[in-house]
């Protein structure tokens, strides 16, 4: 019994125990000291029955297959481009590339390619749609962020959402069924009451009765670029901080003054960016713009002349006609030539953003 408390006041801390006659014994520091052991042992096993062999190999590992699948992505675009380049190789090698860029004439059959139509209607129709598109979708985001009640903007903004979903041929339907008779009503007397206008007057004269035209296929490109802009944008110009606009109210100016001198300007280089994204969106649409826009290879030269951009070239006639030679590597090179144009448009309007963003901070 003796030898038993010897044992036990052995693990007593700087005397007190002996004074105070409460004995710590050693047994509670040697179990700590075996839970630790025992933890490490396990650990020890896990680590070695990993297929990785440690947290270190998992963090290694995840950081690589991240790497690879980010340089996987960054690469689709020089591939696409790469693979579009060597399919018109031999348009661009049998045509000076002048002629192919420049010529207004489109005549398979006779081997004659030129692509100037199809630019010239692409940039057409995009240009409408976003000078429709961006002021009201600009006043839109605005009114939902400074103006609109909690409950309307409750209601709207699901809905201004579900157009980013509508599929794009119900888009072109509603073109061909609504916008082209409205677009065909109103030309006769936009062009005779317009198209007198020194300087401007050509861009509303037309002798197109149809109504299918750069207009119509405007006005239908607005409409799938609503959602968009007017989301970015709304995130943006809320982004701004509110001691801004209050700022702005303490020393007099209205509501108005506020959103103009203040969150516009704070938030321009976003809203630049919203235009981009709709810009974008605008170039690659192919199916509502088929519908309406007419698909006559002529250069425009009125709203309400007929168009045909490079998408709807694509869309109707790949596929088709395959024995003409050059055919495969014209369409191809209209592809080309449609993606060096959104990337030249994207580069710009970073460059711009970019120098916004620096002049604003």
């Amino acid at each position: 019994m003796s030898d038993q408390r010897e044992s036990y006041s052995t693990g007593e801390v700087g005397g007190v125990g002996q004074q105070n006659g409460n004995r710590l014994p050693t047994r509670i520091h040697g179990t700590a000291a075996d839970l630790i052991a025992a933890s490490r042992r396990t650990l020890g096993r896990l680590r070695r029955a990993s297929p990785v062999g440690s947290r270190q190999g998992k963090d290694r590992l995840a950081r690589r297959l991240m790497g690879l699948l980010t340089l996987l992505v960054g690469l689709l675009l020089p591939v696409i481009a790469v693979v579009l380049f060597v399919r018109s190789q031999p348009i661009l090698a049998a045509k000076p590339l002048g002629e192919v860029l420049f010529s207004t004439e489109w005549r398979p059959a006779s081997g004659e390619f030129g692509f100037l139509p199809f630019i010239s209607g692409t940039l057409w129709v995009t240009v409408v749609s976003v000078l429709v598109a961006v002021p009201l979708s600009l006043l839109t985001a605005i009114y939902l962020v400074e103006y609109a009640p909690p409950g309307i903007y409750r209601w709207t903004k699901p809905l201004i959402d579900l157009l980013a979903g509508i599929p794009s041929v119900i888009y072109g339907v509603w073109g061909v069924l609504t916008i082209v008779p409205f677009v065909q009503k109103i030309s006769p007397a936009v062009s005779q009451s317009l198209g007198s206008i020194p300087a401007i007057g050509t861009l509303f004269r037309s002798d197109n009765p149809t109504g299918y035209s750069v207009l119509a296929g405007g006005l239908v490109l607005a409409v799938m670029i609503f959602p968009i802009v007017i989301a970015v944008a709304e995130e943006v110009i809320r982004a701004v901080p509110q001691g801004l606009r209050e700022a702005s109210l303490a020393l007099g100016a209205t509501r108005w003054q506020t959103i103009k001198r203040v969150v516009l300007r704070r938030a321009w280089p976003g809203v630049i960016a919203a235009i981009v994204l709709g810009l974008s969106r605008a170039f690659g649409e192919t199916m509502a713009v088929l519908m309406v826009v007419g698909n006559v290879p002529q250069m425009p030269h009125s709203i309400f002349d007929p168009a045909y951009p490079l998408t709807a070239l694509l869309a109707n006639n790949y596929g088709e006609m395959m024995s003409i030679p050059l055919y495969d590597a014209a369409l191809l090179g209209s592809a080309l030539i449609l993606l060096v144009i959104v990337l030249a448009f994207n580069v710009v309007a970073r460059v711009v953003i970019v120098r916004l963003s620096s002049g604003s901070e």
